[in-house]
């Protein structure tokens, strides 16, 4: 039985594993990185193996990410700004890498395979604050990454990238978790099917795209992190076919509001909310929600939602909670803002289509047997 994996509707297709690529684009106001350059390079791997290694003799030679991660610093420690492209021949001369090896493709013809992992590297290098992107594309090393370069060793320096990646990959909800768990539990990877492999895959790409939608928007200043979350709940749905439907309240009067969803055309209903950029380390305190709460119970739908990019405390949590929906209030944390804005595909954009196809039987079934 074939799988079902979209990343927006209108991308699903029966009877079919549909495996969307997408790239964070300039609607976020974000400068690309490297295009999130080849986040399918899981997913290629997963169907890769299982079927002839082509290149195998041409990818013996190739280095592993990590490896490319300190080389790809080093490169940039000298402060000019390059591209993954720009990469790629120092870093194979620096391998000692043949032509045959640099250029090598996935057998499924889905890119270079040395290529891909630089644009990996990069990924990780950004996420752990270590290269800064100027531009789209551009990739820069940061203070932090010069100051580790030169402090650090090499296991160190990856080290606290796998923690800090770690770190910012949004965690699956316990339900999740639970599916999670019962599927590791079955063995050795011989023991999975390439439906298994391919849906891990993408859970992987998403976790890393949702990665980097957080690096980046705790990169914006906190204005347009408002007028992003005002776009989020239209893109979900409310305001319905109002016209401007979202506003971005003006800093110096907006009474503990950031923005407001207008439910009709002249106004009666409408959702309030409260946008907080904060560090991941920084949870939102019992008193600022009870100030959002004194400030959505003076409006005549008395609803609101609060947003953050980190997390909320218990008393927090608690306080909405004894409200007992009066007035109506929805905490939204950074995990669960990735997620809408991932799902909803909010300054996100499909590359590229891996499609599997699956016997149709019934067509099969209709010929005669020999």
């Amino acid at each position: 039985m074939g799988i079902n994996v979209r990343l927006r509707p209108g991308s699903h297709r029966i009877g079919t594993v549909v495996l969307d690529r997408v790239i964070v684009n300039d609607v976020l106001g974000l400068p690309n990185a490297h295009r999130v350059a080849h986040l399918v390079h899981d997913v290629q791997a997963a169907a890769d193996q299982k079927r002839p290694e082509q290149n195998a003799e041409a990818a013996d030679g190739l280095r592993a990410e990590e490896e490319i991660r300190i080389q790809a610093l080093k490169e940039l420690s000298a402060g000019i700004v390059m591209r993954a492209k720009d990469l790629r021949i120092p870093l194979a001369k620096h391998f000692g890498l043949t032509d045959e090896e640099m250029n090598a493709w996935y057998p499924s013809g889905n890119g270079e395979i040395f290529l891909d992992r630089i644009s990996w590297a990069l990924s990780y290098l950004f996420i752990a604050g270590l290269v800064e992107k100027p531009q789209r594309g551009d990739y820069k090393i940061s203070e932090k990454g010069l100051s580790m370069l030169s402090s650090c060793t090499e296991k160190q320096i990856n080290e606290f990238i796998k923690v800090t990646v770690n770190a910012k990959t949004p965690k699956k909800s316990s339900k999740n978790k639970d599916a999670n768990n019962t599927s590791s539990h079955l063995g050795n990877d011989d023991e999975r099917t390439p439906e298994e492999e391919l849906a891990d895959s993408y859970d992987r790409i998403k976790q890393n795209v949702q990665s980097q939608i957080l690096t980046t928007i705790l990169s914006k200043k906190p204005q347009e992190f408002e007028r992003l979350v005002v776009k989020l709940l239209q893109a979900m749905g409310y305001g319905g076919e109002v016209k401007n439907s979202g506003v971005v309240t003006k800093l110096s009067n907006d009474g503990g509001i950031d923005g407001i969803i207008k439910e009709d055309i002249l106004g009666f209903n409408h959702i309030s909310i409260q946008a907080k950029r904060y560090a991941l380390d920084n949870n939102v305190q019992r008193h600022e929600v009870q100030s959002f709460v004194g400030a959505v119970a003076g409006t005549p739908s008395k609803k609101g939602v609060f947003i953050t990019t980190s997390d909320y405390s218990k008393g927090a949590m608690e306080y909405v909670e004894s409200l007992n929906g009066s007035p109506t209030i929805i905490l939204i944390n950074g995990q669960q803002l990735t997620e809408y804005i991932y799902d909803y595909g909010l300054g996100l954009q499909t590359e590229k289509v891996l499609k599997v196809m699956k016997m149709d039987m019934d067509y099969w079934d209709a010929m005669d047997n020999a």
